[in-house]
């Protein structure tokens, strides 16, 4: 009888891990024996209004989402994922109006067009426009700090987004 119940368990507990394949915290489909780096492109700010600084940081902060978020190498060349493209887009406009015709609240738009190149499997290549924003009261002066931190809060979607696409497969 304990023989019978040892072989049990030992059946139990092969086909359960079997069942459990490799897991990932992050939710990211990378198969590391193949892909072992990440180039990411400086994003060009071709928007019609340009806010000093923010290609560089919407740059920074896509390279450290990855590095974070997956136990790949940062290259700046000859990566086995690529990242390139450019901010498209970043303007203000009102989204509501009071009864004297004035901005109660407005939106920062911030939109970046990607190119994502997989140098494994060519068949998960994109380009596609991501965008994102943030609503703030119409009588507030984005500047300084809460232009920082509207800007951070965007980038931190837009970068989510970014890597939801093309390694999370959602």
């Amino acid at each position: 009888m304990p023989k019978i119940f040892s072989a049990l368990v030992v059946i139990l507990l092969t086909v359960t891990l079997q069942a459990c394949g490799p897991y990932s915290f992050t939710g990211a489909d990378i198969n590391y024996s193949t892909t072992k780096t990440v180039q990411v492109n400086y994003f060009q700010n071709n928007a019609p209004i340009v806010e000093p600084g923010i290609a560089r940081d919407f740059t920074q902060k896509l390279q450290d989402l990855l590095l974070n978020q997956t136990s790949l190498d940062l290259v700046n060349s000859n990566g086995d994922l690529v990242y390139e493209g450019e901010i498209t887009q970043f303007y203000i406009a009102p989204i509501t109006a009071t009864s004297t015709s004035t901005a109660a609240q407005n939106r920062l738009t911030i939109a970046v067009n990607v190119r994502f190149y997989n140098t494994k499997e060519p068949l998960k290549d994109f380009e596609q426009p991501f965008s994102f924003y943030y609503d703030y009261d119409g009588q507030t002066q984005l500047t300084g700090s809460k232009l920082d931190a509207a800007v951070d809060i965007i980038f931190e979607r837009l970068t989510q987004d970014i890597f939801n696409k093309s390694l999370a497969n959602w």
